[in-house]
């Protein structure tokens, strides 16, 4: 049984809320600034994805991903009509680094630090009396980890309601490793393009309410009164897989790859020439994009060239464990309205990637029904969630639609 989404809240480097993050993606609005956060005089690269959230006078402050978590679940909870009161809800987070950057703070600038701050609990039951909360570290799919137990715990009647999110800040820690290993350092985030340098961090949160779809007896049987809160239907969660091949701690591996998404399709019903949109992981690293398109054309196939792809990544630069479930935001949206926003900076597709039809610019007007989210993480941890349009009729969608690049022989994306 699948289950609804009733709400959605987001923070990123390109805007304040899901209206405005999603205006701004499709605008082809890029977050990309010069690093703010420590001493850009330290690394090779001088840029990165940052919210613009910091005193005027500059320095870094403590507690961002935290205040920005409690944003998101904030507005995912008023637009399910849940309010702020989340004592009987669980809040399943997923995130990479949690609070590691207030961590930084303390031991290198003497910033105060209370250790209990390091994690969400209780900032989440401050704020909301959530009194069951929990994190989950699954690097760069950790959001969807977490929504694929979320829909565990809705399948099973385990609950009705359940909130789930996806926090991550920019640490000097990790961005000193990336700068370290990449062979000339990035301007920019470049999924799937020939020219890619790596990667960049960004910044954001994001967050849904997750709803068990009752069955048509449950509907008539259940009174007003008993019926649990609900807002309006975002769209359909139809499936989520996750595994871990385990092959490597950072060089992705395309079969495990291929069975996350061979396993969400097969969870949801549905064949791969029924996808219409695909949120790729589109990390910009040289090993990530190759892999994940060698995947995801084996499992496509011959319909590999039929489905709109697109990698905001482009734009909010890699938010880690926050970024499957922005981009799932991203896909219900995108299903709703029949806009798709761009990949930025792809101008000559790898070779994995010649058949894709990559949305280079904004697409309007698309008829679509379902959509793939990609969400691959270090050490093998992959994720794919596949979700429908909120009211779609059962059969295929045309993805008939303007702004997608097509190639010399028709095919779009080449």
């Amino acid at each position: 049984m699948s289950q609804l989404v009733t709400g959605a809240g987001a923070v990123a480097s390109v805007g304040e809320g899901v209206d405005e993050v999603f205006r701004a993606l499709c605008a082809g609005t890029s977050g990309l600034s010069e690093l703010r956060g420590f001493d850009r005089d330290r690394y090779r690269a001088r840029h990165a994805y940052e919210i613009d959230d910091r005193p005027a006078e500059g320095g870094d402050i403590p507690g961002r991903a935290t205040a920005w978590l409690l944003r998101a679940v904030a507005e995912a909870a008023a637009q399910a009509g849940l309010g702020d009161d989340l004592s009987r809800v669980p809040v399943l987070v997923g995130t990479g680094l949690r609070e590691l950057r207030s961590a930084e703070l303390a031991w290198c600038d003497g910033v105060p630090l209370d250790p209990g701050r390091l994690h969400f609990g209780p900032a989440l039951r401050a704020r909301f009396g959530a009194e069951r909360s929990y994190t989950f570290s699954g690097a760069c799919s950790a959001s969807l980890y977490a929504l694929a137990l979320a829909a565990d715990l809705l399948a099973t009647g385990a609950e009705d309601t359940v909130v789930v999110a996806g926090v991550d800040t920019l640490t000097e820690s990790m961005y000193g490793l990336l700068d370290r290993v990449h062979a000339e350092p990035p301007e920019c985030v470049r999924p799937f393009d020939r020219a890619r340098r790596g990667v960049l961090m960004g910044e954001g949160a994001a967050a849904v309410v997750l709803r068990r779809e009752e069955s048509q007896e449950e509907s008539r049987e259940a009174s007003r009164e008993e019926s649990a809160v609900s807002g309006a239907v975002l769209g359909r969660l139809r499936a989520v897989s996750m595994n871990c091949d385990a092959r490597h701690v950072t060089a992705p591996d395309p079969d495990g790859i291929a069975e996350a998404v061979r396993e969400a399709q097969w969870r949801a019903g549905v064949a791969p020439g029924d996808i219409d949109l695909v949120l790729l992981h589109g990390t910009g690293t040289l090993l990530n994009d190759e892999a994940e398109a060698a995947a995801i054309a084996e499992v496509f196939g011959r319909d590999a060239g039929a489905p709109l792809m697109t990698a905001i990544k482009s734009m909010t630069g890699h938010t880690s464990g926050g970024s499957g479930l922005l981009s799932l935001i991203v896909a219900l949206r995108a299903l709703s309205s029949g806009q798709v926003p761009p990949t930025l900076g792809l101008t000559d597709p790898v070779a994995e990637a010649a058949d894709f039809r990559f949305v280079r610019e904004r697409v309007e007007g698309a008829e679509l029904r379902l959509a793939q989210i990609d969400a691959f993480g270090f050490g093998g941890v992959n994720a794919v969630a596949i979700v429908e349009r909120a009211g779609a009729a059962a059969g295929a969608a045309g993805a008939g639609a303007t702004g997608v690049a097509a190639g010399a022989d028709g095919r779009a994306g080449t």
